[in-house]
C-alpha cells in the first residue's frame, strides 16, 4: 500500500479547521468550505477502501507505521480492519450531512461561525485518527483530544445551559481519560519488561500478562469506555449535552464521538486483555441489560425531544455493550452494525427534530399537536426517522438488534428475554412521541408549520436511503465487519462451535 489513505481522510478536515480559523470573522464562505472539505475526505475514504481494502481479510489493513517517540516505544500507526473501517465511513458519511443541517447554526453563538465549523472539521478528522489508530499511545492521545471540539461546541454555540452541560461532560470525560491513562502507563511497564516498550497493538496482543495486572488494566480502559459509551451509571452527562447542543452538534456527539466507546471495548478490552473481558462479561452483560431498560423507561418519561433521545441512545448502547461481551460472532457483528445503523438513525432523529424545534421554538412534546397536517414532508420523515429507532423490520437497526439477541440467547436467555423487553419499550417512546407531537388537533401555533425546505430535504435524504438500503442489504456491510469480529474473537479464545447434528444409523456409510 503505496498511498496513505487513512492519513491523508484524517488531516483534510484538520487542515481545513486552521484555514477557517484564519478566515474573516463570519466569513460567509465557512459553510461552504467545511461542507467541501468534508465531501473531499468521504470521496478520499471512500476511494481508499475499494482500491486498497480487500473485504475477505482479516487484519490491519491500510496500514502506516512510523516511529515517533522511541523512548516510550510510541509509534505513528494507522490501520482498520472490517470494524474502523465501518466506522471511519460512518464519520465521513455524518459530517458533511451535519455540516448542512447546521448552515447557520454557528450565526448565534458567542463565537464566529468560522470557529463552528472549524471545529466540527476538527473533530471529524480527529475521530477518523481514533478509529484508525493501531498504537495505543496515539490512540489515547486522539481520544483525548476529541473532548476539544465538542466541549468548545457544547458551550460556544449551544442553548440554555450549555456552560453547565460543556464543563460536565469534560470533567466526567476526563475522569475517565485519568483511568485510561493509568492503564496506558501500565501497558508500558509491562511490555518493557517482556523485552523493550511498545504500545503497538501488534506486539502487545502477544505479551503475556498475568491475571491480576491484566484484570486491573482492563478495568482502566472499561470503565473509561463505559462512561464514553455512556453506560448506565456513568450516562448522566449525556441528556445534559443533548438538550443544551444543537441538533448538529448532539448528531457528532452521540453517532460518532460516543461509538469510540463501544469500538474501545472491542479493539483494547476484548483485543488486549482476552481473559479479563471474559472475566468480567457477566457482570458487563448485567449492566448492559440495565442500560436497556433504563434508558427506555426513563425516555418513556421524557417531554423534552431532545433528553428523550439522549436516553434512547443509553438504551442503544445497551444493546451494542450486550453484543461485544456475550462474545458469540452473531453478538459481535450486530454490535458492529449496530454502531452503524445507530448512528443513521439516531441522525435522523435529531436532526428532524431540531427542525422542528427550529420552527416553534420549543423541544417540548407538550407544546405540539397535530404538525402533520401542516407539514406532511417533515412528518414523514419524523416517522422513518423514529421507527428506525424502534428497529422495525425493514429498516437497518432490525437486523442488527436481531443479531444480537440471537447471539445473547446463545450465551444468556435470562439476558435476552429482558433485552426483548427494550424492544417493546422503544415502540412506546417513539410512537407516543410522535402521536403527541404530529397526530391530534391541531394546535394554533402547528397550523401553520411551515414544511421541510430544499435544503433540509437534502440533509434527511441520504440517512433514510442508507437506513432503507441497508434494512434490506444489510451483507453489504456484514461482508467487511464479519472477518474482523472473527479474528478479535479468536483471541479472545472463543471460536463458533460447531452445530451437532445427529446421525441416524441409515446416513452412516
Amino acid at each position: 500500500m503505496t498511498v496513505p489513505w487513512l492519513t491523508i481522510t484524517a488531516v483534510l478536515p484538520l487542515l481545513g479547521a486552521v484555514a477557517l480559523a484564519l478566515l474573516p470573522r463570519r466569513a460567509a464562505l465557512a459553510p461552504k468550505a467545511a461542507l467541501g472539505l468534508s465531501v473531499l475526505a468521504l470521496v478520499v475514504g471512500v476511494a481508499g477502501a475499494l482500491t486498497d481494502y480487500d473485504p475477505d481479510a482479516s487484519g490491519f489493513q491500510l496500514e502506516e507505521q512510523h516511529e515517533w517517540i522511541p523512548s516510550l516505544g510510541a509509534w505513528y500507526s494507522l490501520g482498520v480492519d472490517g470494524i474502523g473501517l465501518t466506522l471511519v465511513l460512518l464519520t465521513l458519511v455524518l459530517t458533511p450531512v451535519v455540516i448542512l443541517a447546521s448552515w447557520h447554526d454557528g450565526d448565534t453563538g458567542r463565537w464566529s461561525s468560522n470557529a463552528f465549523f472549524a471545529w466540527m472539521l476538527a473533530l471529524e478528522g480527529l475521530a477518523v485518527g481514533v478509529f484508525a489508530a493501531t498504537d495505543v499511545f496515539l490512540f489515547y492521545v486522539l481520544f483525548e483530544a476529541t473532548l476539544i471540539p465538542i466541549y468548545f461546541l457544547i458551550g460556544g454555540f449551544g442553548g440554555v445551559r450549555r456552560s453547565y452541560a460543556a464543563v460536565k461532560f469534560l470533567l466526567v470525560s476526563l475522569f475517565g481519560g485519568l483511568l485510561m491513562l493509568a492503564s496506558v502507563v501500565g501497558l508500558y511497564t509491562v511490555s518493557n519488561g517482556a523485552g523493550g516498550p511498545t504500545y503497538l497493538l501488534e506486539d502487545l496482543a502477544r505479551i503475556d500478562i498475568d491475571q491480576t495486572t491484566g484484570r486491573l488494566l482492563f478495568l482502566g480502559f472499561f470503565i473509561a469506555f463505559a462512561v464514553k459509551a455512556p453506560m448506565f451509571p456513568v450516562h448522566t452527562w449525556l441528556p445534559d449535552a443533548a438538550q443544551a447542543a444543537t441538533p448538529g452538534t448532539s448528531v457528532m456527539l452521540v453517532s460518532v464521538l460516543d461509538k469510540i466507546g463501544t469500538f474501545g471495548m472491542i479493539r483494547f478490552c476484548l483485543g488486549l486483555f482476552p481473559e479479563a473481558s471474559q472475566w468480567a462479561s457477566p457482570v458487563v452483560i448485567v449492566l448492559a441489560v440495565v442500560s436497556v431498560l433504563y434508558g427506555a423507561i426513563l425516555a418513556i418519561g421524557q417531554d423534552d425531544m431532545r433528553r428523550l433521545i439522549a436516553y434512547t441512545s443509553v438504551s442503544h448502547f445497551g444493546f451494542i455493550v450486550l453484543g461485544i461481551f456475550v462474545l458469540t460472532p452473531q453478538g459481535g457483528a450486530g454490535s458492529t452494525l449496530y454502531m452503524f445503523n445507530h448512528g443513521l438513525s439516531t441522525a435522523a432523529l435529531f436532526l428532524v427534530t431540531g427542525m422542528l424545534i427550529q420552527r416553534h421554538r420549543s423541544a417540548l412534546i407538550s407544546d405540539y399537536g397535530g404538525v402533520q397536517k401542516a407539514a406532511p414532508v417533515l412528518a414523514g420523515m419524523f416517522l422513518v426517522a423514529g421507527l428506525s429507532s424502534l428497529s422495525l423490520p425493514g429498516l437497518s437497526p432490525f437486523v442488527s438488534e436481531i443479531l444480537v439477541l440471537v447471539g445473547t440467547f446463545r450465551e444468556s436467555v435470562v439476558a435476552a428475554v429482558f433485552a426483548v423487553l427494550g424492544m417493546v419499550l422503544a415502540a412506546l417512546y417513539i410512537l407516543i412521541m410522535y402521536q403527541r407531537t404530529m397526530n391530534g388537533p391541531a394546535r394554533a401555533s402547528a397550523a401553520t408549520t411551515p414544511d421541510l425546505g430544499l435544503r433540509e430535504r437534502l440533509v434527511l435524504s441520504p440517512l433514510l436511503v442508507l437506513i432503507v438500503l441497508l434494512g434490506f442489504f444489510p451483507q453489504l456491510l456484514l461482508d467487511v465487519i464479519n472477518p474482523a469480529v472473527e479474528a478479535t474473537l479468536d483471541q479472545v479464545g472463543v471460536s463458533d462451535p460447531t452445530p451437532d447434528v445427529p446421525v441416524t444409523a441409515e446416513e452412516v456409510p
